[in-house]
């Protein structure tokens, strides 16, 4: 009977020790979902068919760099769209190639990389990645399980946006 009164004891000490630690798991140590949540969410996108496409410039070419949002559309710009809707956020988009824009992300430049990439992303050492939300077949009947990019470590945004992509599979 004295044991289970130790081990009660013990076990509320410690209960109350974390409570009072204030933390909160999980946990963004750059702000990342703070920071998008009524303000700005910084989204990297690299063209590829029907997951993104950027119109082209004048002269034809498609633009890098910064893009006005009208310009860049697809099934994960329409996704990217409403997540920052839920979050109150305006999208500043970025066009690149995935390297510069896996880079950028690693970097701290962008908070959201997207552009048809799948679960065999190369940029998992640059970047956090969202669990499957889409399947698609390529043109030799190969499975595509599509992510999303985020900043490595940015738990509570990573969890807040598979979480999206969760309840948007479900709806269709």
């Amino acid at each position: 009977m004295r044991r289970r009164g130790i081990v009660a004891a013990t076990l509320l000490a410690a209960l109350l020790m974390l409570t009072g630690c204030g933390s909160t798991f999980p946990a963004d140590p750059q702000g990342t979902l703070d920071r998008a949540k009524d303000g700005t969410l910084r989204v990297g996108a690299s063209i590829n068919g029907e997951w993104v496409r950027i119109a082209a410039s004048a002269n034809g070419d498609v633009r890098s760099g910064d893009v006005p949002g009208s310009d860049v559309q697809g099934k994960e710009a329409d996704l990217v769209r409403d997540f920052a809707g839920q979050l109150g956020a305006e999208v500043e988009w970025v066009a690149g190639t995935e390297q510069v824009l896996a880079d950028e992300l690693k970097h701290g430049g962008l908070d959201l990389v997207i552009g048809g990439l799948d679960d065999r992303t190369p940029w998992v050492t640059h970047a956090g990645v969202t669990r499957p939300y889409a399947e698609s077949r390529d043109e030799r009947g190969g499975l595509h399980k599509h992510v999303m990019l985020v900043p490595l470590g940015e738990n509570a945004f990573l969890l807040e946006l598979d979480q999206f992509l969760m309840a948007a599979k479900e709806q269709k």
